[in-house]
């Protein structure tokens, strides 16, 4: 398995495929990378030169924030958010969706399993 910047990516998988193993890196940073780099986006993984491989991480160095650094990032933006206790804030410290969608229904990944809460039963008037 070849290593780039950090992250062991698959060898048998085509090279532009591969990169989408790094967070922060999809389909189309990939093939960006890749044409940067001049390296051939159809070759297998394992067929990569450590020329190649190098070339391919000072690209990623210079142009991109991917793993840690990307993570932190994020992490701080969100942080940020609740912070100033923004309504996107507010609704990452609930643990409810941020984008708009509704919550009557679905949202079950944000919210998490059901919590079932049992009916109280009324005491009946009695007739007599």
């Amino acid at each position: 398995m070849p290593r780039i910047i950090g992250v062991d990516i698959p060898a048998n998988k085509p090279a532009e495929i591969a990169l989408t193993y790094i967070y922060g890196i999809g389909r189309s940073s990939a093939s960006k990378i890749l044409a940067e780099a001049g390296v051939d986006s159809v070759v297998r993984a394992k067929d990569l030169s450590e020329e190649e491989l190098s070339r391919i991480a000072s690209v990623i160095d210079k142009n991109f924030s991917v793993e840690g650094a990307l993570r932190r990032q994020v992490s701080q933006n969100i942080a940020r958010l609740q912070d100033i206790g923004c309504y996107r804030g507010l609704r990452h410290r609930k643990g409810l969706p941020v984008r708009g969608q509704r919550t009557r229904t679905n949202a079950r990944t944000r919210k998490g399993k059901r919590k079932t809460v049992a009916v109280k039963k009324g005491v009946k008037e009695r007739r007599g």
